[in-house]
């Protein structure tokens, strides 16, 4: 099983619980374990329930609150990271509202870093298309955001990006993936080759060879 908060292995064995009780839903029990990797708590209520049909049981999630997705890099600005973080986190309560700052995030991107012309999201999204300025991966992924939203059907969903509307299955998700692919090749991998060019200076430069252009 993998820590909610890392997303490093931990052994579940480890956990210990508490009777908290019972009510006319059946008996509640919370089960707690810390992640030997990151050291966080991690804590899981359960409702242990015997009627006439059977016995059955519920688990939620009580901390975190969801199973996380994997941590944003640190080149990834806080003006989007912070968009970014809420969307999953709002995830299991409201697919809606994650979807809606996915939106906002997104629409963010394309103005700020692509330098698109403020029109409506639709439009954005086929600026930046068509300026082939992303590799086909993903324009294609961002293309979808609009397929996969049914723009046609829900127009507010371009034209006020903030707004908390109904989502399609998978569409929270997806817009996550999509944020995730663009934080990469706006940020990570940039910076990541740019460390690389450095380091392989550092050793022509000891060979006694001229750095590269």
């Amino acid at each position: 099983m993998k820590c909610p908060h890392c997303l490093e292995s931990f052994f579940e064995d480890k956990s210990s619980f508490h009777q908290l009780g019972a009510d006319n839903d059946g008996s509640w029990l919370i089960f707690k374990y810390k992640c030997p990797s990151c050291w966080r708590w991690n804590f899981t209520l359960k409702l242990n329930i015997a009627n006439a049909v059977g016995v059955g049981s519920k688990e939620f999630m009580v901390w975190p609150k969801a199973i996380t997705r994997t941590p944003l890099p640190k080149e990834v600005p806080d003006k989007y990271a912070d968009d970014y973080k809420e969307a999953c986190l709002v995830l299991p309560d409201s697919p809606k509202a994650s979807a809606a700052l996915s939106r906002r995030c997104l629409q963010l991107l394309l103005r700020d870093e692509f330098k698109v012309n403020p029109s409506n999201l639709d439009g954005e999204i086929q600026e930046v298309i068509d300026s082939r300025k992303l590799p086909t991966y993903i324009s294609d992924a961002i293309d979808a955001v609009r397929i996969i939203g049914n723009f046609a059907a829900h127009p507010l969903k371009s034209t006020k990006t903030g707004e908390i509307l109904p989502v399609e299955p998978g569409e929270a998700e997806w817009q996550l993936t999509v944020l995730e692919s663009v934080f990469d090749f706006c940020f990570v991998s940039p910076e990541k080759l740019k460390q690389r060019k450095t380091a392989l200076n550092q050793k022509l430069a000891d060979a006694g060879k001229p750095p590269m252009k």
